[in-house]
């Protein structure tokens, strides 16, 4: 896991080395091990490490291998390195390192850019061809890795994070529309390729982009998930299928040189892993989970379900509460740690929990996914039995923040669309061959769309703010592809995720499995008061806000008179939502 940026000029002119070392301070926290340059004439890549495979300096990027006439830069862990390289060995290659980096430089000169569909694991890499000058940019099957690029006349920049690309200069940062409209209506979810800033964009996940030296490019998407059903097996047979490859599935991330934790919520996904490593006999296990002080009347944790998870699988755990003297500058730390607007008060909890993390551990596991992959959430019980004709305007309903009528009346003229972005994205995903029911069609565009730009990136962001790598079992291509062809009635029964809680039963204790869906709890935005509520109303008011002018000062107003009555459809805080977009912008001087 580290922090990739890099510079890719077209026809003749030198990189630009000293923009891509202005990049490097910015990708500190997700590298604080190591930082390397390497310049090639025009191109120009930069990187900082985090040490979990190949302790030694062998594993140092960028990475060279000069008999091969390649470089690359990468972020990430490639799972099945070992059984790679074992592999590489037979075709004739020497290695140099036990690095998974090196797996890559040599798998690529194997096979190309076709390399990505051996590679388990979640990645965002860079490699160039030093003859060609040919630069190949890839990331994983599930985009758990990000990757942003500015692009620019006669250039390409690339980095791990928005804001790097903001500290190399040179870019474009007026509001995308769309990407606003998307924003406000999509629960807070920018898809790809578009960043809230028009002069910034992401390469989708599973995606290759192949860049010759002048400048031509060729993009495809290398991997999806089937939602048909191409399985015959009962009710028992896909819960024992599913338990077996989300076995694998955490095991494969156990990869590494040092010690790995788990992230433990008390809820059904993070409590199985725990379980799965327990069963698999795994020493000194470690887990960590994190609670808040009350606020508005609703409970600030869940330690009685992961206290339960600990002392029944003996694990090492650390109990992290978090009062009111370390909430409120965490806020702003929060919102600096993002790389995009993200409103899920989640990402406060989480950047909280990294901070209490990395003193212990550099790699934990967590169990992001679940929900999306397995129909977890409350929107999909509605679109069961929907005609697939119907889909669209269902999904709309039960999932987008608000109508675009709605939206009319809260952005000013100058911000609204006369056409409703959002639901023809909505659309243009579920028209789309190959998701047979309106479950199959709303999972299909979550587990590609939704889940990676909000809790996948959430994960990303706030870990990596520590130095810590997250890795995520439940979107482990070959479970996601399983689950994929899983009936959606076997996913939708027991009240959301019923093949999961089947394969969790007898490993997992039932009042865990049973209990009402939980969430990490962070009172104190979901119920904006006191000193939180002054931070918001002093973003809101602003002189950047209000030259900005996004809002409708009426509907801002009206907000901060009722500041926790107005939700979204989803039950989010409106007003934070708002708050959230205008404090990122400010953090970030745009």
């Amino acid at each position: 896991m580290c922090g990739i940026a890099g510079e890719i000029r077209y026809g003749e002119r030198p990189a630009d080395a000293e923009a891509v070392r202005r990049m490097l301070p910015c990708l500190q926290s997700r590298g604080p091990d190591g930082e390397g340059l390497w310049e090639h004439g025009r191109l120009a890549f930069g990187h900082r490490r985090l040490r979990i495979i190949d302790l030694s300096d062998n594993g140092r990027q960028p990475m060279t291998d000069d008999e091969l006439g390649l470089t690359v830069v990468f972020n990430g862990c490639v799972y099945n390195y070992r059984q790679l390289r074992e592999e590489l060995q037979g075709h004739g290659y020497r290695f140099f390192s036990t690095s998974d980096t090196e797996v890559i430089l040599k798998a690529y000169h194997r096979w190309g850019a076709d390399c990505v569909s051996r590679l388990f694991g979640m990645f965002a890499f860079a490699v160039a061809e030093h003859a060609s000058g040919t630069v190949t940019l890839a990331r994983d099957r599930l985009g758990i890795k990000p990757m942003y690029l500015a692009e620019a006349p006669g250039r390409l920049r690339f980095a791990s994070t928005l804001p790097a690309l903001l500290a190399a200069g040179g870019v474009e940062t007026t509001i995308d529309k769309v990407a606003l409209q998307h924003y406000m209506t999509f629960h807070s979810v920018v898809p790809a390729p578009r960043t809230i800033l028009s002069g910034i964009r992401k390469l989708p996940p599973a995606t290759v982009r192949v860049i010759k030296a002048d400048g031509t490019a060729s993009e495809r998407v290398y991997w999806t998930a089937s939602f048909e059903r191409t399985r015959e097996m009962g009710r028992d047979e896909w819960a024992h299928a599913v338990r077996e490859k989300l076995d694998l599935a955490v095991q494969r991330r156990m990869v590494a040189d040092v010690p790995v934790g788990v992230l433990l919520s008390g809820g059904l996904d993070s409590s199985l892993i725990v379980a799965l490593l327990a069963r698999r006999g795994q020493p000194g296990l470690t887990t960590f989970s994190i609670g808040f002080e009350p606020a508005g009347g609703e409970s600030g944790d869940e330690f009685v379900y992961s206290d339960l998870i600990a002392k029944r699988f003996g694990t090492e755990h650390h109990q992290i509460r978090i009062g009111h003297d370390r909430f409120l500058p965490a806020v702003d730390r929060t919102v600096a740690a993002m790389s995009e607007p993200m409103v899920s008060h989640d990402c406060i909890a989480f950047h909280l929990l990294s901070e209490d993390v990395a003193k212990h551990v550099k790699v934990v596991q967590s169990g992001q996914g679940a929900d999306e992959i397995f129909a977890g959430y409350s929107w999909y019980p509605p679109l069961a039995g929907v005609p697939r004709e119907q889909a669209v305007e269902a999904y709309a309903k039960e999932f987008f923040d608000r109508s675009h009528a709605a939206l009319a009346g809260q952005l000013n003229p100058a911000w609204h669309l006369d056409r409703d972005e959002a639901l023809q994205f909505v659309a243009d995903s579920f028209g789309r061959p190959g998701a047979t029911t309106a479950v199959d069609a709303a999972l299909r565009l979550d587990s590609q769309v939704m889940l990676v730009d909000d809790p996948v990136k959430r994960v990303d962001n706030m870990t990596m703010a520590w130095g810590l790598e997250a890795r995520v079992p439940f979107l482990d291509h070959e479970l996601v592809e399983l689950a994929a062809a899983c009936p959606p009635e076997l996913k939708l029964a027991s009240d959301g995720k019923g093949v999961l809680k089947d394969a969790a039963r007898g490993l997992v204790p039932d009042e865990v499995i049973d209990r009402t869906k939980g969430y990490f709890p962070v009172p104190g935005i979901r119920h904006l008061q006191g000193p939180m509520l002054a931070k918001v109303r002093d973003a809101l008011h602003a002189p950047a806000a209000r030259d900005r002018g996004l809002f409708r000062p009426e509907y801002v107003e009206a907000l901060l008179a009722d500041p926790n009555t107005p939700r979204t459809t989803l039950g989010a805080n409106q007003l934070w939502q708002l708050a959230l977009l205008e404090m990122w912008l400010q953090d970030k001087q745009i």
